[in-house]
C-alpha cells in the first residue's frame, strides 16, 4: 500500500493557486464565478442583512459579489493560510471581521447572524446533516442560509473538471483525483435530499438548464428562509 500523502503540503500548494486556477479566465473559471453571482440575484442594495456570516470563505472571493447591505460581515475559514490570502474592497474593510472558524462547529451563540453564507463548502463536511443544523443555530429566525452547490458527481460535471480543472492541476503538481476523492465526500443528489427534507422555505435554482437535474446542470443554488 502507498504511504499515506501528506495534507499539509498539499494545502499550502493549492493555497497559492487557489485564485489563479478556478477563478481565471478559463470557462471553469467563468463558471465558478457566475455560481457566486447567481447566488446573488435575488438580493440587491435595498436588502439589508445586518451580520453576515461566511463559512469556508477561502480568499474572500464571494465577497465581491455581495451586493446587499450589511453592518458586519464576518470572514471564516479553518485554515489560517486561507485567511490570510483574503483580500477586501477597502470601501468595506471597516465592516469585515476575519476569523478562524470549524463551519461544522461555530463558536458563535445561537441567533447571532441574519445571513450565513456556504460557497462549495457543504461538499467538503462529513455529516452534513448535522452541519445544517448547526449552521441553523447561529442564524437569526427570518434570516436566511444560503448555499451554493457544484453539481458532482453528475455527467455535466465530471465532463467540465476532464477539460480544464483537472489538466491544470494536474500540470500544478496536485494530484487532482486523489484529492477529489478525499476532498468532495457528499453527492449533489445526497445534499440536495438533505436541504429539502430539512427546509420549507427554499429558493433554488440550477444552472445552466434550470431543470432539477443533477446530471445536466454543474451548479445549484438555494436561498433558505430560517
Amino acid at each position: 500500500m502507498k504511504a499515506e500523502p501528506c495534507y499539509e503540503a498539499y494545502h499550502l500548494n493549492w493555497v497559492k493557486q487557489y485564485e489563479g486556477m478556478n477563478y481565471d479566465s478559463s470557462l471553469a473559471g467563468k463558471v465558478l464565478k457566475y455560481s457566486h453571482s447567481l447566488l446573488e440575484k435575488s438580493f440587491s442594495s435595498k436588502d439589508f442583512f445586518g451580520k453576515v456570516l461566511e463559512v469556508g470563505s477561502g480568499s474572500g472571493i464571494h465577497l465581491n459579489f455581495v451586493n446587499h447591505r450589511f453592518d458586519e460581515y464576518w470572514l471564516t475559514d479553518s485554515s489560517v493560510s486561507m485567511l490570510e490570502a483574503s483580500s477586501t474592497n477597502a470601501a468595506r474593510a471597516s465592516k469585515i471581521r476575519v476569523a478562524q472558524e470549524d463551519a461544522a462547529r461555530l463558536s458563535f451563540g445561537d441567533n447571532t447572524f441574519d445571513r450565513l453564507i456556504a460557497s462549495h463548502v457543504l461538499e467538503h463536511l462529513s455529516h452534513p446533516h448535522e452541519v445544517l443544523r448547526e449552521w441553523e443555530r447561529v442564524v437569526k429566525p427570518g434570516g436566511v442560509i444560503s448555499i451554493i452547490l457544484p453539481c458532482d458527481p453528475g455527467f455535466l460535471w465530471r465532463t467540465g473538471r476532464m477539460l480544464g480543472p483537472r489538466r491544470r492541476a494536474i500540470a500544478n503538481g496536485i494530484d487532482y483525483d486523489y484529492w477529489m476523492a478525499r476532498e468532495h465526500i457528499n453527492s449533489i443528489h445526497n445534499l440536495v435530499t438533505l436541504i429539502e427534507y430539512y427546509f420549507d422555505g427554499t429558493a433554488s435554482a440550477w444552472w445552466p438548464t434550470r431543470l432539477p437535474s443533477f446530471d445536466w446542470n454543474l451548479i445549484y443554488v438555494v436561498n433558505i428562509s430560517v
